[in-house]
């Protein structure tokens, strides 16, 4: 069976863009995209992927964004490929030519459209808001749209499916995203906390800052970016403008170099609003490191309060409290942590795609 993944764009390094690469290889299936970043691809170590690029999108938020759905809606690729999968917020425009397919949900429904379009909208200076809310209107409508020729919609996490069905009235399947465990180790405790995240709003990057502006004998390092003309520029820029010197952000950095940082960190933090899931924290616990994580969205699956970390509130006084804990024992979660990653492993999950695939497609085949 010939694949296809349509994914939005692959830009700044993070857990969607190592998921369908990972999904892509696994699957022997090609990717069709929007803007491609080269240099991402080569730090992940997806050379060997074959990816197909539509052409770039318009730099400028939220044209960047139209101009992906416009692409992804005109293509055709239906004579060349047998199944297709969507992810991200904006591969499945594509759907009504391309079928039998599959969304994999890893941050959708939209969450500027839906949960965060509040967040968004409060950033946004008067005229600019006016903007966006026609903007989320329009595209919004567009996007439900398409959403109804999707076959099949899977989430990767409990906390997801809960938001396709609170948003969409869709129902959808679980599999969680994968964890490469084989590539992860422990090495030592270091003398320095970890946190990868794209530099986002709802990931609350600036909780972390403040927390370890007041915990100055503490270090953090900061992995991860921001795409282009993207809706975070503003955000990103201002946390940099301010940071103490105990944290560093250190941008995107090579696959190797981050299995690194894993290996040699004391532990590891993550802060995100909501998480849909959350593959690096599974990362830290593979290189055997406890996680302190927010006590919302996808951590509630994957971080055990008190056994692999620290679940807290999402209050600077919570995040300081549960560094100083785990600090003090780094090595008390040590073994459970590498455990709780094996349930997360790559093999569960191609093997759960693999079937989810056979199921629709032998499915439509019936229908035809």
């Amino acid at each position: 069976m010939k694949i296809a993944i349509f994914h939005d764009y692959i830009g700044a390094i993070g857990g969607g863009e190592k998921l369908i690469l990972t999904l892509a290889r696994g699957l022997g299936a090609d990717v069709i995209t929007t803007d491609v970043n080269q240099d991402s691809v080569k730090k992940l170590g997806f050379e060997d992927v074959n990816i197909i690029s539509l052409g770039g999108t318009i730099k400028l938020a939220p044209f960047k964004q139209i101009s992906a759905s416009i692409k992804f809606a005109l293509c055709d690729f239906s004579k060349k490929y047998d199944f297709f999968i969507f992810s991200n917020n904006w591969g499945h425009f594509a759907a009504r030519k391309h079928e039998p397919n599959v969304l994999y949900c890893q941050s959708t429904p939209v969450r500027v459209f839906y949960d965060l379009y509040d967040l968004y909208l409060h950033q946004q200076s008067f005229l600019a808001s006016i903007l966006f809310k026609i903007w989320v209107m329009l595209h919004r409508k567009m996007y439900e749209n398409y959403m109804d020729h999707v076959d099949q919609i899977v989430a990767n996490s409990f906390s997801v499916q809960k938001r396709v069905k609170k948003y969409l009235n869709r129902t959808s399947k679980v599999i969680y995203p994968p964890i490469d465990t084989n590539r992860f180790m422990f090495e030592e405790y270091g003398d320095f906390w970890l946190s990868v995240n794209r530099i986002y709003p709802e990931k609350r990057v600036e909780l972390q800052i403040e927390a370890f502006r007041r915990l100055p004998e503490e270090r953090l390092l900061i992995v991860g970016g921001h795409a282009e003309a993207d809706r975070s520029s503003s955000y990103a820029n201002d946390l940099k403008k301010n940071l103490p010197d105990n944290v560093t952000l250190l941008g995107n950095v090579t696959e190797e170099e981050l299995v690194g940082l894993y290996a040699r960190c004391k532990a590891f933090i993550i802060t995100s609003m909501d998480e849909p899931f959350g593959m690096a924290p599974l990362e830290a616990m593979a290189s055997g490191k406890a996680v302190v994580a927010v006590n919302e969205g996808g951590c509630l699956e994957t971080v055990v309060d008190g056994i692999t970390g620290l679940l807290v509130e999402p209050e600077v006084s919570d995040i300081i409290n549960a560094i100083n804990i785990i600090s003090n024992e780094p090595f008390k979660y040590k073994e459970k942590c590498i455990q709780q990653a094996r349930n997360f492993d790559e093999k569960v999950f191609l093997d759960k795609m693999k079937k989810e695939i056979e199921d629709v497609f032998s499915h439509k085949r019936r229908k035809v």
